[in-house]
């Protein structure tokens, strides 16, 4: 019964491949009992990093090869055709390549993470994803080219061919084309990082990612957007997060029978301010009050204050309001509002038809 031939083989021979197959499976499970039981519990007593990088790097590629390997001899010991053996080796060819493009990019991407990663360069850190994910596209291209060759495929008429329908897709995906330029101008012109707010044309929020395509930003309304690359490095980026501080400003508009020694003594109030405000810069270099303007209805006093980093801008800015009202109100301080005063001379009542006026009857009312 051994001898029976099945598809040209013996049942001995496909016996014997399948028990090859079998037992590079087993080899396999020894290996990760191996690495879980002895290898593992090792390196992580050594005080290096390096062990544990060369381990990670090899684990899973190394069980595949095991596996290929174990493959390649049960299926060489069986008889086939020419044309099905040549193809079964190019396969081969093409998986051995990728399975050492796959240690390469395991190794690349755990190096950037432990030497990258360490580094007290707060901005590098926050990009170093774009620059994992580019360094692993470059990879895998390299790779994927080198095996494609490795089994006879004609690289350059590849690359001629890829260039003429490079053209029409190019013409087809040019945002896309943009997007990925632009990612690589956020990462090298660094007008921000992940983590930071910024503002882009109006859209204020924090950068959670840097993609190749585009840039996603979390809303004060806790909503997503995503952003395209290429509008924000042609827009006008504020990096709030890079603000050493935040410059506030308050106008202020007093009634006109304010006198000058009341309007003094309003600037004493506001930049007496700063000190009494937690987060607000009591530095008298920050802090700026003066009489600005004459208005129609009001005497314009403006005010300047910074708030600190830490501080949080909404109740701060909140707390000076509120301060600003308490002082002003203690002091006397009276708050201008739109007025119109209207003159109604006696001559004009009486033409009209109506009762006499005064001769300067003075009304005011909200505008």
């Amino acid at each position: 019964m051994l001898e029976y031939e099945i598809w040209g083989n013996t049942v001995q021979t496909w016996i014997v491949s399948i028990l090859i197959v079998i037992g590079a499976f087993v080899v396999v499970k020894l290996l990760s009992l191996l690495g879980r039981k002895v290898i593992k519990p090792f390196i992580a007593r050594t005080n290096n990093r390096v062990d544990d990088i060369i381990y990670y790097s090899l684990e899973a590629p190394l069980k595949f090869a095991v596996m290929l390997l174990g493959i390649w001899i049960a299926i060489h010991r069986l008889v086939y055709p020419d044309q099905l053996v040549k193809y079964v080796d190019n396969a081969y060819r093409i998986l051995i390549i990728l399975d050492i493009t796959w240690v390469l990019a395991r190794l690349s991407t755990t190096l950037l993470q432990q030497y990258w990663g360490q580094r007290s360069d707060g901005h590098a850190v926050k990009m170093m994803p774009v620059v994992r994910r580019t360094i692993l596209v470059l990879i895998w291209i390299i790779g994927l080219v080198t095996a494609l060759s490795n089994v006879g495929v004609d690289i350059n008429a590849l690359w001629g061919t890829l260039g003429i329908g490079g053209i029409a897709f190019a013409l087809a995906a040019q945002d896309t084309v943009k997007n990925i330029f632009g990612a690589f101008t956020i990462f090298t012109d660094k007008p921000f990082g992940i983590g930071d707010t910024i503002n882009v044309n109006g859209l204020e929020g924090t950068v959670i990612d840097v993609g190749m395509r585009s840039t996603r930003i979390l809303g004060y309304d806790r909503r997503i957007t995503s952003y395209p690359n290429y509008k924000i490095t042609d827009a006008s980026i504020v990096n709030i997060s890079s603000e050493p501080m935040r410059r506030a400003m308050v106008k202020l508009g007093l009634t006109y029978d304010t006198g000058a020694e009341k309007m003094k003594q309003a600037l004493e109030i506001l930049r007496a301010i700063p000190a009494k405000i937690k987060d607000v810069s009591g530095n008298p270099s920050d802090v700026t009050a003066y009489f600005s303007d004459y208005t129609d209805s009001a005497l314009v006093v403006t005010f300047y204050y910074y708030i600190e980093k830490q501080g949080d801008v909404l109740k701060t800015t909140s707390d000076v309001n509120l301060e600003i009202l308490d002082s002003f109100a203690k002091a006397g301080l009276t708050f201008a509002f739109p007025t119109r005063t209207l003159l109604v001379h006696q001559d004009d009542a009486e033409k009209a038809g109506g009762e006499p006026a005064a001769a300067d009857d003075t009304q005011s009312q909200n505008s």
